[in-house]
């Protein structure tokens, strides 16, 4: 059974810092590109992030281009994202999710592009 479960979600002050984990399991981790989606209640997904299969490659939104940063650790089965200098607009659940095929290049949302997703983690960011 393929899972993803996201942790390290939490309240932080404006300028402050978080590093989401999301650990996968019953399926070949490292065969398959990753991405970070985050959602407001009452809006539409919001693609953040994504990251090849090796993880030399990655990609971000422009809004959070130089202050967030996805990683990988394929022997430990696990997808990071390391958010630094953290916004009130960045608040909003984040969820990790596994792309149906390879990252098309696309920065933008579309759950046609993923087949499994993870619970999310609540990300609150305060003025």
């Amino acid at each position: 059974e393929v899972q993803l479960v996201e942790s390290g979600g939490g309240m932080v002050q404006s300028g402050g810092s978080l590093r989401l984990s999301c650990a996968a399991s019953g399926f070949s981790f490292d065969t398959y590109d990753m991405s970070w989606v985050r959602q407001t209640q009452g809006k539409r997904p919001e693609w953040v992030s994504a990251i090849n299969t090796g993880g030399l490659s990655t990609f971000y939104t422009d809004s959070v281009k130089g202050r967030f940063t996805v990683s990988r650790d394929n022997a430990k089965n696990t997808l990071y994202l390391q958010m630094n200098s953290l916004k009130p607009e960045d608040t909003a659940r984040y969820y990790c999710a596994r792309y149906r095929g390879s990252f098309g290049g696309v920065h933008s949302y579309s759950s046609d592009d993923y087949d499994y997703w993870g619970q999310g983690t609540q990300v609150t960011v305060s003025s």
